[in-house]
C-alpha cells in the first residue's frame, strides 16, 4: 500500500483548473481568484485626515507658542475643501480630504476654539493624523494574488479598489453516488436488515465547503450494471465523481471492477492510513473518481483528506492542502507499526496551548465521535505509544 504521504502527492498529479467565470464581488467570497489583481488606484487615493480637527500648514507657526491661526474652510468627507488659505488653519473631520498646502492636522481636543480663530498651544508634528496617499497599497502594485480564496477581507479590498467583477475557477460539479443493498433514504420505510444512507449529505457539506456544486445520485444497489451506469453518467457530467461504499474485497464490493469497465484508470487502490484503507483513487479524461469506504467515519476521514485537496486544486487554490494546527494529546495514545491513524478529536485550552481529546469510540463506524468532534489528530505509525503532551498536526473538519 501506498503511504499517506505518497497517496497525497499522487492526487494531485496532472490535475489540471478548470474553467473559469466572471463573478460580482458580492457572491465571490469563498471563491479562487483566476489572476492577480492589480491595484487600478492607491488607498487611500488622496491624504486624508485620521482625526476631526484643524488642518495647517506647520510653517505658519513661527516663534514659541501658544499660536493663534485664523480658521477659514471646512473639509468633510466626500466634499472638496479646496486649498489652504496662507496662514489659516482649515476645519477638517475624520476621512476628508487634506487641502493642498496643509501638512498636519491638530486634533480638537489639542486647541482652544477662539470665535473665527484657533489657539494652539503645544507645537504639533509635521504630518501627524495624516494617512498620505498610497500608504496601505499603491497603484499598480498586486493587490490580490492568483490562487487565493477568497475571504471577506480580500472582496473588502476590491471593493475599496473600485472593481465591481472578478474573474474566478468555476466551481467543481461534484456527484456523489452511494451503493449498497443495505442502504434507504433516511425517514423512509425499508426492511429491517435496512439502513438510512447517512454519508451523501455530509460529504456534500464538505464539498461545498471546498467550492464544489454538488449532485446526490439516487442510491445503486451492489448490482455491477447499475452501478455501471451509475458511474457513465456521472462522469460524463462531474469532474468529481465521489462513490462510497464498495470498494474492499468483499464479494458484493463492485465498485472497482465496476470503474475499470467504464474505462477509469486506477491510479491507486489502498492507503496506510486508519480509518479509510481501501481508499481508490481513477481518472478517466478529464474527471477524477475518489472511491471512499462505507463506514461513515472511513468517508468523511478520507474525503477530507484526498477529496477537498483534490477539489481545491481543480480551482487552482495555491493552497490546496489545508494547513493543520498543532496541538498535544491530552492521554497516552497507543499507534500500529505501519498506518497513519485519524483520530477524531475535542480541541479544548491547556496551560500549553491547544489539547487534543480524542473520542472513546474510534470504529469507522462511529458517528457520535464525528458528531462531537471537531477534527481529527494526526498520529504517526510507530512501535511504541505516544505520551500525553506529545505535539501532533489537528485538522479542524470546518479547515478541511
Amino acid at each position: 500500500m501506498l503511504s499517506f504521504d505518497e497517496a497525497r502527492a499522487l492526487l494531485l498529479a496532472g490535475v489540471e483548473r478548470v474553467g473559469l467565470e466572471r463573478v460580482t464581488l458580492e457572491v465571490a467570497a469563498g471563491r479562487v481568484l483566476a489572476g492577480n489583481l492589480v491595484a487600478r488606484r492607491s488607498l487611500p487615493p488622496f491624504d486624508y485626515s485620521a482625526m476631526d480637527g484643524y488642518a495647517l500648514a506647520a510653517a505658519d507657526l513661527a516663534g514659541e507658542p501658544p499660536w493663534t491661526l485664523p480658521v477659514r474652510g471646512e473639509s468633510s468627507a466626500g466634499a472638496d475643501a479646496g486649498p489652504l488659505q496662507p496662514g489659516c488653519a482649515c476645519r477638517i473631520f475624520t476621512g476628508a480630504a487634506v487641502p493642498e498646502g496643509a501638512d498636519t492636522i491638530v486634533m480638537q481636543e489639542n486647541v482652544d476654539r477662539d470665535g473665527d480663530a484657533v489657539v494652539i498651544r503645544r507645537p504639533p508634528t509635521r504630518g501627524q493624523n495624516i494617512r498620505p496617499t498610497g500608504e496601505d497599497i499603491r497603484c499598480g502594485v498586486v493587490a490580490l494574488s492568483a490562487g487565493m480564496r477568497l475571504s471577506a477581507g480580500a472582496v473588502a479590498l476590491g471593493a475599496m479598489l473600485d472593481v465591481a467583477e472578478i474573474v474566478v475557477t468555476r466551481r467543481p460539479r461534484v456527484t456523489i453516488v452511494c451503493t449498497g443493498n443495505e442502504l434507504r433514504i433516511p425517514g423512509r420505510k425499508g426492511a429491517a436488515a435496512t439502513i438510512p444512507e447517512s454519508n451523501s449529505a455530509a460529504l456534500a457539506i464538505l464539498a461545498r465547503q471546498a467550492g464544489a456544486e454538488v449532485t446526490i445520485a439516487p442510491i445503486v444497489r451492489d448490482d455491477a450494471g447499475e452501478v455501471e451506469g451509475a458511474l457513465n453518467q456521472a462522469l460524463e457530467v462531474s469532474d468529481v465523481v465521489v462513490t462510497v461504499g464498495g470498494v474492499s474485497v468483499g464479494d458484493h464490493d463492485v465498485v472497482r471492477p465496476s470503474l475499470e469497465k467504464v474505462g477509469v484508470r486506477i491510479a491507486f487502490w489502498g492507503v496506510a492510513i486508519k480509518p479509510g484503507k481501501p481508499l481508490v483513487l481513477g481518472v478517466r479524461g478529464a474527471a477524477r473518481v475518489v472511491g471512499l469506504p462505507g463506514n461513515p467515519a472511513s468517508a468523511l476521514v478520507t474525503f477530507a483528506l484526498f477529496g477537498v485537496p483534490l477539489l481545491r486544486a481543480l480551482q487552482g487554490d495555491a493552497r490546496p492542502f489545508a494547513a493543520p494546527l498543532k496541538a498535544r494529546l491530552s492521554a497516552p495514545r497507543k499507534r500500529g507499526p505501519e498506518r497513519m491513524e485519524f483520530v477524531r478529536a475535542r480541541l479544548q485550552i491547556g496551560a500549553d496551548g491547544l489539547l487534543a481529546v480524542a473520542d472513546d469510540n474510534q470504529a469507522s463506524g462511529a458517528a457520535t465521535s464525528l458528531a462531537t468532534s471537531d477534527g481529527m489528530a494526526f498520529i504517526p505509525p510507530g512501535t511504541q505509544a505516544l505520551e500525553a503532551g506529545t505535539l501532533v498536526d489537528f485538522l479542524r473538519w470546518a479547515d478541511a
